[in-house]
């Protein structure tokens, strides 16, 4: 597998321009998939706008002063993904990763307050040793409970960097849910009912607002409403 990406082969969703250089940096292997990711290096420079090139962003990264999710995050190559919470405790300021209704990664600034929790959604479970519940989570985190209390496809809302489950959002009819992929990417919609497929297909969610997707591009954010601001489309 190469360790280089060129502009043009990058995702349509990372901010960059694609003919004024032809190298930019690849996320590492990581949590998220690189198609739904950027490296943090790409997020200081061309979403924060912390810096104009390169060898600045790898500076600030290096000097420990990035958390992600509220830890240190010191590799500029560490993919940041969707949901994931972005703080720098010199300048007060937290953002959240998500995406916008063309796609592309935007910054959501948020409160401290906001800055101390974060959504995760409940890709599979795993019983373990002590029949512990293991469950699996969009974001490559790890989270074990005593007992099983939560449905795949669920979403969490955890404290970070802790890990402690604050509180959920289930998966069912009249939810609000962020869709995450497809035509209606970065919408909000209310969920009406979801038709299970008998094969290897993914299953399709219908929502009351008159269009369907597949289950994998439904990210449940609320009951009545969002929990989170959703970014609006910058028209050029």
């Amino acid at each position: 597998m190469s360790k280089h990406m060129k502009r043009l082969t990058a995702p349509i969703s990372w901010p960059v321009s694609r003919k004024s250089h032809v190298w930019v940096t690849k996320p590492s292997p990581g949590p998220h998939p690189i198609n739904r990711s950027m490296p943090l290096l790409v997020v200081i420079r061309d979403l924060a706008n912390y810096c104009d090139t390169a060898r600045e962003a790898r500076r600030i990264i290096g000097q420990r002063k990035i958390l992600v999710d509220g830890r240190i995050a010191n590799n500029y190559k560490m993919p940041i993904g969707l949901m994931d919470v972005i703080s720098i405790p010199d300048t007060k300021e937290n953002f959240r990763l998500l995406m916008d209704r063309l796609g592309h990664f935007r910054l959501m600034r948020i409160t401290n307050d906001e800055a101390k929790w974060k959504f995760v959604r409940i890709e599979n479970k795993t019983t373990i040793k002590g029949g512990k519940t293991q469950l699996n989570c969009h974001d490559g985190r790890n989270i074990v409970l005593k007992k099983d209390a939560h449905k795949t496809g669920n979403t969490l809302k955890i404290g970070i960097p802790d890990q402690k489950v604050l509180s959920s959002h289930e998966f069912k009819e009249g939810n609000t849910a962020y869709l995450i992929g497809g035509s209606h990417i970065g919408q909000l919609a209310t969920i009406d009912k979801t038709e299970i497929t008998k094969s290897s297909a993914n299953n399709i969610v219908k929502f009351k607002d008159g269009f369907s997707t597949i289950e994998d591009y439904v990210f449940v954010v609320g009951e009545k409403s969002s929990d989170i601001a959703l970014p609006e489309v910058k028209i050029i």
